[in-house]
């Protein structure tokens, strides 16, 4: 079982940045992929960035590559998004998920566990 709590989502101006931060309780944490997805008011729930169990490996969606950096620290049992050059378009409830599998993926019905969500909203 793996409990996530997200954190650090807040109102920013466009082209601010943000980090948000995810807490993962359970011994195993270290041999799960992890991911990030995001949902806006009306819109289907949408994959962000995942990476790898060792962190060594790392996906990001087309329209945040080059702005937002996934990692994650084992020792800390930590997932973090650090979200620079913030866009409108950005404005979403954040989540992070856990995987039960050492590989990251795209595919939210993948990650088994999931954290109750952090808000971001940027204005313009």
């Amino acid at each position: 079982q793996v409990q996530l709590v997200e954190s650090g989502g807040g109102l920013v101006q466009a082209g601010d940045s943000l980090r948000l931060s995810c807490a993962a309780s359970g011994r195993t944490f270290s041999g799960y992929a992890m991911g990030w997805f995001r949902q806006a008011p009306g819109k289907e729930r949408e994959f962000v960035a995942a990476i790898s169990a060792s962190g060594g490996v790392t996906y990001y969606t087309d329209s945040v590559k080059g702005r937002f950096t996934i990692s994650r620290d084992n020792a800390k049992n930590m997932v973090y998004l650090q979200m620079n050059s913030l866009k409108p378009e950005d404005t979403a409830v954040y989540y992070c998920a856990a995987t039960i599998y050492s590989n990251p993926n795209y595919n939210g019905d993948e990650y088994k566990y999931w954290g109750q969500g952090t808000q971001v909203t940027v204005s313009s």
